[in-house]
């Protein structure tokens, strides 16, 4: 990954400096470092980076990664405190002809360091647009996984001048809130605060084996960081103002949420958007030929 990943004294610098509000932050600096180390292992099975960039944006600076530097821009927006090293060797399958971006998402651990609060959709809506304005791209493709995919589609709400089309890889609380499950096992694992609480939470919604790198960086991010993150709700009737070229894959064997309704909702309110069941799909899924496919038909 190079020298100026995590080894740099100014990461460490910056993290630091961030004031004290309602944003997320380290709950120590010896908890900082903690997490870093698992961050450079998760970066062990990724692909070397072209250029790793901090965007300034009114809600903070963004950590991206880029790959390529050819091709119409794809920014990978990931799950809930995955980081873009979450992709791991996933990366691989998104690079190509094309400019591939991965976030880290602001407001949860990783590189980025947030410097105001993020409140609603709208702001989490405007925030990734900056970014997009800020790679100085223009438009990108934005593709999102779990929360990621909420994420792409506050900003194809309020951010739609930057969104050049929106890919939702099972999206979570986009048309539908999380299931009964979700609530319940996140509220004991948060109760718990134990690492074989979350990795219990994790088993249990992805199938996630909790001994890969990029899983157990997900866990340190829920141990050593302190998040406040707007709440997560179904986007409702403003799904209709989303006018980007959309494509969305549920996991009909999803327990995240009900992904036939979460697709059902959401060709009733976007007739415009390409959405698939895939029926024997659980909550991580490998859609990555299928969303080049629909970019490449979206011009790029």
């Amino acid at each position: 990954m190079g020298a100026s990943l995590l080894s740099s004294k100014t990461a460490a610098r910056r993290i630091r400096s961030v004031p004290r509000m309602k944003t997320g932050d380290f709950r120590s600096s010896q908890a900082r470092d903690r997490y870093l180390a698992a961050y450079r292992g998760a970066w062990e099975a990724c692909p070397e980076p072209d250029a790793e960039m901090d965007v300034p944006t009114a809600y903070g600076t963004t950590r991206v990664y880029r790959f390529g530097s050819t091709g119409a821009p794809l920014v990978l927006l990931p799950g809930l405190s995955a980081t873009a090293a979450g992709w791991g060797e996933g990366l691989k399958r998104y690079l190509g002809d094309r400019t591939v971006y991965a976030v880290d998402t602001l407001g949860e651990a990783g590189l980025s360091v947030q410097t105001a609060p993020i409140r609603d959709a709208r702001d989490r809506g405007r925030w990734l647009g900056e970014v997009v304005a800020g790679l100085g791209v223009g438009r990108a493709h934005l593709v999102g996984a779990s929360t990621g995919g909420w994420h792409v589609c506050a900003a194809a709400i309020h951010a739609p001048e930057r969104v050049a089309s929106a890919s939702l890889v099972d999206p979570t609380a986009v048309s539908v809130g999380f299931s009964f499950g979700v609530v319940w096992r996140g509220a004991v694992a948060m109760l718990v605060r134990h690492d074989r609480a979350w990795a219990w939470f994790l088993r249990w919604a992805g199938g996630l084996d909790v001994d890969r790198p990029d899983v157990r960086l997900v866990l340190a991010g829920v141990r050593e960081f302190r998040a406040h993150l707007p709440p997560q709700v179904p986007f409702g009737a403003d799904l209709r103002r989303v006018t980007a070229p959309t494509f969305a894959v549920f996991g009909g064997r999803s327990v995240v949420h009900d992904g036939a309704e979460a697709a059902r909702r959401l060709r009733a309110a976007l007739p415009h958007a390409e959405v698939e069941l895939w029926p024997g799909a659980d909550h991580r899924l490998d859609a990555a030929e299928r969303v080049l496919e629909f970019v490449r038909r979206c011009g790029a």
